[in-house]
């Protein structure tokens, strides 16, 4: 199944033309990293696999297909405040910070589908909370 292909069937690109999914496929790599592995400072897409949200060595949550993560990082420049660490191998497609803005300013439609999913996110966030 090609990048794009999987692209649309994931919510977060569920907005976007099939020709707009294939330009965003064909504009980003594509990476894969090995179980207990990752690298950050992009925005990462999970295509495949599975991987740990931790904080202070701790798990938080788990990511799967779908799921992203790094958006806040590549959005304000600044380190990550938890680590993603594969579970499994782990294949993304990673959008670099410069490239994430760009792609929300050309394309409304995903900005604000990604909004909405981080809204959702920091709302279950905070009912986490004691």
């Amino acid at each position: 199944m090609s990048i794009a292909d999987t692209l649309g069937q994931l919510a977060l690109f569920a907005d976007l033309t099939p020709t707009q999914l294939e330009a965003v496929a064909h504009s980003h790599e594509e990476d894969v990293f090995a179980e207990g592995g990752l690298s950050g400072g992009n925005f990462y897409v999970i295509l495949e696999g599975e991987a740990a949200v931790e904080i202070d060595g701790q798990e938080r949550h788990r990511l799967a297909r779908g799921d992203f993560f790094g958006e806040i990082s590549a959005l304000t420049g600044e380190p990550p405040t938890a680590d993603v660490v594969a579970s499994t191998m782990l294949r993304c497609l990673v959008i670099p910070g410069a490239q994430l803005e760009k792609l929300l300013l050309d394309r409304p439609q995903f900005m604000l589908r990604l909004l909405r999913m981080e809204a959702r996110r920091l709302r279950s966030t905070l009912e986490w909370q004691p």
